[in-house]
């Protein structure tokens, strides 16, 4: 566990984490908590979102748990009202939720003579909806809750909005073109928010986690036996730390944006943390 790692005190402020069921954004709510912040977890899974919540305040920390779909703006400000009444107006917004979908993703990394014939699924005939899905999920699953939350932070100096991008972002992975398309524009959307928030006391940031093995991706890494499947075998080929991230490497990056004080000149960038995913030529 890595407590306070650049001294960063969130004491009595008021921070939202989206899709804080998952693995990642309850890591990053425990790590918020321990930080001192009242810690709002969303989740359309409520009691996944729960369990975390639970945890938190067993562990001495403030932590509510709130069923939402990030894709309703109705919901959003319903909950947005809930939270206040709870803890008070919002300082922090962590955006994690997202994912993929299996009918955005094509079977195979290269097209070949005969695919059009075959009972695979090719880009060809990915679903539409399936695609939207995933774009509405992480671009639509950021923008609604934003601007829901950040009307609560609007004129209040230190208050910070964190995105969660992806290394899809910087080069896109072969066979989910619908989320690497959808974590590019959260990068863009994300130095956009912090333009427009610039005059008002906001600053907007976000991470890019490399690769963290999760419930998520696990089909995709893991084989049924739980041994590697090919594309493991990959990525770490390209990770010259040649290992899977564990999540509580992520929450240095995730304190050092939120601190008012180390990070203060500091909006509009994108982060990675990555195991040198990013810088590796492959040569």
């Amino acid at each position: 566990m890595i407590k306070n790692v650049i001294n960063t005190d969130l004491s009595d402020k008021v921070a939202v984490v989206t899709g804080a069921g998952g693995v990642l954004c309850s890591a990053f709510a425990k790590t918020l908590a321990r930080a001192g912040a009242k810690v709002a977890l969303l989740d359309l899974n409520y009691e996944a979102a729960k369990t975390f919540a639970d945890e938190i305040v067993t562990e001495g920390g403030k932590a509510i748990a709130y069923k939402c779909n990030v894709l309703d703006r109705a919901i959003c400000e319903s909950v947005a009202e809930q939270v206040k009444k709870d803890f008070g107006d919002c300082d922090i917004l962590v955006n994690g939720a997202g994912g993929n979908s299996p009918k955005a993703t094509t079977d195979k990394e290269y097209f070949e003579m005969g695919d059009l014939d075959a009972e695979i699924k090719s880009f060809f005939n990915l679903d539409s909806d399936g695609v939207g899905f995933v774009f509405n999920l992480n671009f639509l699953g950021t923008l609604i809750p934003t601007q829901v939350f950040a009307q609560q932070m609007i004129g209040r100096q230190g208050c910070n909005i964190l995105n969660i991008s992806s290394m899809n972002a910087y080069t896109p992975l072969t066979k989910i073109p619908a989320y690497s398309g959808a974590k590019a524009a959260i990068s863009n959307f994300t130095q956009w928010l912090a333009v427009h928030f610039s005059k008002v006391g906001i600053r907007v940031n976000a991470i890019a986690p490399g690769f963290f093995s999760t419930k998520q991706n696990a089909k995709l890494l893991f084989n049924e036996d739980g041994t590697p499947t090919a594309r493991t075998g990959k990525i770490l080929a390209a990770t010259p730390m040649n290992r899977f991230g564990e999540a509580n490497e992520l929450e240095g990056g995730l304190l050092f944006l939120l601190n008012n004080d180390a990070a203060s000149f500091i909006t509009g960038i994108i982060l990675p943390i990555d195991g040198g995913f990013s810088a590796y030529s492959g040569v």
